[in-house]
């Protein structure tokens, strides 16, 4: 059977597409993606400008059930458009990346209208970049050698609307940065000020990076009502997430 026309025959076809039809603009050909969304499927968008760390956290994450690549990145330019295109439920992103870098891009992706879930991907348990990405919003980071299993609990967690706190690289990496950035500490205390007795023990057991749950058997509380305080907090303080609170906790050195 001859090849279509304008083919070399010698050059193979991309699965899934037609090879007589162009990738869609702004998006590079040799970069896989799966726009279909499955039922109860948690979509993942995948950024790295390493194709071999972009392969294995596929196969780790589609491996997993439940979780499906809606699509990968090589840098934060790729990476804002494909967010805009797809609508991926969880962004998982390399701090550093050549041209536009992760946390450039988190600023843009996190700025849209309904944003996906961010985490930031990272070999450095204590950097920077990481701490400013939490102030923009991003909902927690992994490190690139984090376990499997580990790997996909995360993404289900930020998925379900929960920041991820590591018990102990979050706290170690936030701890840091209160003690590196001591001139917050008052602004800090003041804004915590206005909290209720009971708002900041929640809060407090919520920076140590305990769950609803786990909060609600420490302080005899249901989880609903745990829950409540959480979202009261949160509004009171004008922040967005769990994260953001924790950050504020250890800079107020109440941690």
């Amino acid at each position: 059977m001859n090849p279509p026309p304008g083919r070399d025959p010698g050059m193979p076809e991309t699965p899934g597409r037609d090879p007589g039809v162009p990738a869609p603009p702004g998006r590079d050909p040799g970069v896989p993606e799966t726009p279909a969304r499955g039922p109860g499927m948690i979509r993942v968008l995948v950024v790295d400008d390493e194709e071999l760390v972009r392969s294995g956290l596929r196969l780790i994450l589609e491996a997993a059930g439940g979780i499906a690549i809606a699509g990968e990145a090589r840098d934060g330019h790729e990476a804002v458009s494909a967010v805009r295109r797809l609508r991926p439920d969880v962004v998982l992103m390399d701090v550093r990346m050549p041209g536009l870098d992760g946390l450039s891009a988190a600023a843009r992706i996190l700025a849209g209208q309904d944003p996906p879930k961010l985490v930031m991907l990272t070999t450095f348990d204590l950097d920077e970049y990481v701490h400013e990405a939490l102030r923009l919003g991003a909902v927690g980071f992994l490190l690139k050698d984090t376990p499997p299993r580990e790997l996909a609990a995360a993404v289900r967690t930020v998925a379900g609307g929960q920041a991820m706190l590591s018990p102990s690289v979050t706290k170690r990496l936030l701890a840091s940065y209160a003690t590196r950035a001591p001139s917050r500490a008052e602004a800090a205390r003041k804004q915590l000020a206005g909290l209720t007795g009971r708002e900041e023990d929640v809060i407090r057991a919520l920076a140590r990076g305990l769950s609803n749950a786990e909060i609600g058997r420490e302080l005899h509380l249901t989880e609903a009502t745990v829950k409540a305080h959480v979202s009261r907090v949160l509004a009171k303080l004008g922040l967005a997430n769990r994260v953001q609170a924790a950050i504020l906790v250890h800079d107020a050195d109440l941690g």
